[in-house]
């Protein structure tokens, strides 16, 4: 029989897991796949024989997503973090200095002229950003040189400059958090970014140096292949999307998805390609929950995650 459409109100000032129950007797649109997103990630989040994969890109750090992203990672609801290298840049930049909030609409001339970058409506000065993070990450690679140290990992740079940050300065990063909770990083794109640019650097002054980016898979299928279930939370697209769900169909595929895009899927595009798109491809199961949010993550993520937490309360 046909659910029929209700109104509902907020003037009560509801929770968030009662403003997403709302939400499913109101019907209509990007509201349903939120509903069902909560739903799947409470489930997945409850789930103790879960293994739970958390990607995202570089973006959304420098927001205050971060916090949200670091309550996931602090919290051990998350056993794997697939993100970008930007990720990094950005949590060590934040952690020392402060980004601003801005506007869609500056005069992206004049910003240049003021030594101030534009990443959508935020502000970040240039002194900010890529001199505070090539400093830290020049001093941790000369050290560990000192001691004979001639590779490193992703996952081991991470925990490094979360070891490097220290408790109480680190207390806001992802690093940090992945460090405290043992939460490996997976960045198979890790020279796209100033961090990557500074361990470039670093090798043209010692040729021995090597990234050993394989014991970061190697990490990371240990993960895929132990788990007895596997489940992805997806915050955006790019390669940390792709990574997470092409490891996934080596083990027969995801057994639960939530992801959350603003791209469309008509471009044929990995970014727009809806959960559903993944199960031809064997990287979601075909009896797999699974949802695409459509909406900013940004927007949804707050609502997602704390109508979650809050159900799981």
């Amino acid at each position: 029989m046909p659910r029929k459409v209700e109104d509902f109100s907020v003037g009560d000032g509801p929770s968030l897991d009662a403003l997403v129950r709302r939400m499913e007797g109101a019907g209509g649109f990007s509201s349903q796949q939120l509903v069902r997103g909560v739903d799947l990630l409470a489930q997945m989040l409850r789930d103790p024989d879960l293994t739970l994969f958390l990607s995202f890109p570089a973006d959304v750090v420098a927001t205050g997503t971060r916090g949200l992203l670091r309550e996931l990672i602090a919290g051990g609801y998350v056993d794997a973090v697939i993100t970008t290298c930007g990720t990094i840049d950005h949590d060590l930049a934040r952690t020392d200095r402060a980004y601003h909030h801005g506007e869609w609409e500056l005069d992206d001339a004049a910003l240049r002229r003021q030594g101030k970058y534009r990443l959508g409506n935020l502000v970040i000065p240039e002194a900010n950003y890529g001199p505070v993070v090539e400093r830290r990450v020049s001093r941790l690679l000369e050290r560990r040189w000192k001691t004979g140290q001639r590779s490193i990992s992703a996952r081991e740079l991470v925990w490094e400059l979360g070891k490097d940050l220290g408790k109480k300065h680190g207390a806001a990063s992802l690093c940090r958090a992945a460090l405290e909770q043992q939460v490996p990083f997976i960045v198979p794109g890790l020279l796209d970014g100033a961090v990557g640019s500074q361990l470039w650097f670093f090798w043209q002054r010692h040729k021995e140096f090597r990234l050993d980016l394989f014991s970061d898979e190697a990490a990371l299928s240990d993960l895929v292949f132990g788990a007895r279930r596997a489940g992805a939370l997806m915050l955006g697209g790019g390669i940390s999307k792709h990574h997470t769900i092409w490891w996934s169909q080596f083990r027969g595929g995801l057994d639960a998805a939530v992801y959350v895009t603003t791209a469309v899927e008509w471009d044929g595009s990995l970014s727009g390609a809806r959960t559903r798109e993944a199960i031809s491809w064997g990287k979601v199961k075909p009896k797999a929950g699974h949802v695409t949010i459509a909406g900013d993550v940004t927007v949804v993520l707050p609502v997602l995650l704390g109508a979650a937490l809050e159900r799981l309360r």
